[in-house]
């Protein structure tokens, strides 16, 4: 995979990828030692003199991963030569940890790269819990990771989830504040804690029956389990969820069979950062709905 452009000014090499192109420092010093960069296709360092009207091509390449690539069902959304974004199912994680190196949904795209000739990596940009379901959004190379990154970074990726609790907010929309901070270490818990970061979450109530609720939920800022631990604290938990659900959510969840939080990232939306095209991406995936209208809960 390569970047291409024609030098609209005379600079340094590094002037041009790191202002024409938007590489990161990062990335531009990683590619710096494998001979990645031309101009007018001859190998050139990063402080050769760019004339206006020269070709800059920089070629992208990956390193193989350290976890090995597993055939398995992937439900595609959206694909281009950048990203890729698929439905992920609860009960797996996004990418392999020290703890699991196996059955995760990076082990899948991995063989799904190899198998369609892809020189591609997996690099999320979008992560879910293990047990939340719906769009994840991964970039195929460093670059794009990066742009992603900044986009998301700047709050200009719009995430849209639905969520069935317990109970119901008091007003149908407006915004749940209220800073989170992490447990002590080992444990991975969050809470609500006056040290904690500053989280913001939008919501809007779709559907109530006065015992369980339909929400709409977009993460203003990007805290770890944030739409599960606003949820608790405030009142309504998320059905199904094992640690942040309540007394009487949990008793619910039990009598409808729920082994995971009803928690769905039904859309993304974002600019394409090498298109500049407006993108959505729906999943089809969704929480349990049929529960609203159960007289037995």
């Amino acid at each position: 995979m390569e970047l291409r452009c024609v030098a609209p000014r005379e600079a340094k090499l590094l002037s041009i990828l790191r202002q024409e192109l938007s590489m990161s420092s990062t990335l531009v010093k990683r590619l710096k030692y494998k001979n990645a960069y031309r101009v007018n296709g001859v190998p050139a360092h990063t402080d050769y003199p760019v004339k206006i009207g020269d070709s800059v091509t920089v070629l992208l390449e990956e390193s193989a991963p350290l976890y090995p690539a597993e055939e398995g069902e992937l439900h595609i959304l959206y694909e281009d030569d950048w990203l890729i974004a698929v439905d992920k199912p609860a009960g797996m994680l996004v990418h392999p940890s020290s703890a699991c190196n196996t059955g995760t949904l990076a082990n899948r795209l991995t063989a799904y790269y190899q198998r369609t000739g892809q020189p591609c990596a997996v690099h999320p940009v979008s992560r879910l819990d293990r047990d939340t379901f719906g769009v994840v959004l991964l970039a195929k190379n460093a670059h794009v990771h990066a742009l992603m990154c900044a986009q998301s970074k700047a709050g200009s990726i719009e995430k849209t989830y639905h969520a069935l609790v317990c109970g119901a907010p008091p007003e149908k929309e407006g915004i749940l504040s209220a800073p989170i901070a992490r447990k002590a270490p080992p444990s991975l818990i969050r809470c609500i804690r006056g040290d904690g970061k500053e989280a913001r979450t939008r919501y809007r109530l779709l559907d109530t029956d006065g015992r369980l609720s339909l929400l709409e939920l977009q993460p203003l800022t990007g805290r770890t389990h944030q739409l599960r631990v606003h949820c608790a604290h405030f009142g309504f938990p998320i059905l199904g969820d094992p640690q942040y659900g309540s007394e009487a959510s949990r008793a619910v969840s039990e009598r409808l069979g729920l082994s995971y939080q009803q928690l769905c990232a039904v859309k993304l939306a974002f600019c394409h950062p090498m298109t500049q095209k407006n993108v959505e991406i729906r999943s089809d995936l969704d929480v349990r709905l049929d529960f609203l209208t159960r007289p037995d809960i």
